[in-house]
């Protein structure tokens, strides 16, 4: 059995892979739950740690779409940025058996398949952002730069 400090989750296992430099963060052991508590608890700043959302377009593609914390995605712009004449978000019970991940646990990395992904273009405003790294309660901080290198995204105003 593993202790917090040596434990691995599948999206680090595939940056350690990679030889991408990463840090990476727990909050498992606090009450955090909204991706804003979650940057207080690891004292940083919420406009540099950003969430995954997918969701499902009217052709039936499903994309990915990052974006900060405390911001809400405007899916207008969001279904623009794929060329898609509208999408909307994925239903809960539909996450896990299309990405592999759980709601609260969802990376943009290690998905069940490659999914279209935009990154919100305020990422470009950082050396480094944070995600989740595949489970509740773990982070991975890495470049955008890095993450280009296991995903492919574009960059996009997606964001209300």
């Amino acid at each position: 059995m593993s202790s917090k400090q040596d434990f691995k989750t599948n999206v680090m296992r595939i940056l350690d892979k990679q030889k991408i430099k990463y840090n990476h963060y727990t909050y498992a052991d606090t009450d955090a739950i909204s991706g804003t508590e979650v940057a207080q608890v690891l004292g940083q700043n919420p406009d540099m740690v950003f969430k995954t959302l997918v969701t499902i377009g009217k052709t039936k593609k499903y994309y990915v779409f990052m974006i900060p914390v405390a911001k809400e995605l405007d899916l207008k712009k969001a279904a623009a940025a794929v060329n898609e004449k509208s999408i909307e978000m994925l239903h809960l019970k539909d996450l896990l058996p299309t990405t592999g991940y759980v709601h609260g646990g969802c990376s943009p990395i290690g998905m069940k398949k490659l999914f279209t992904t935009v990154v919100d273009s305020s990422a470009q405003n950082f050396e480094t952002i944070i995600f989740s790294a595949g489970k509740i309660g773990y982070q991975v901080e890495l470049k955008p730069t890095d993450l280009q290198k296991v995903i492919q995204y574009t960059f996009a105003d997606i964001c209300c």
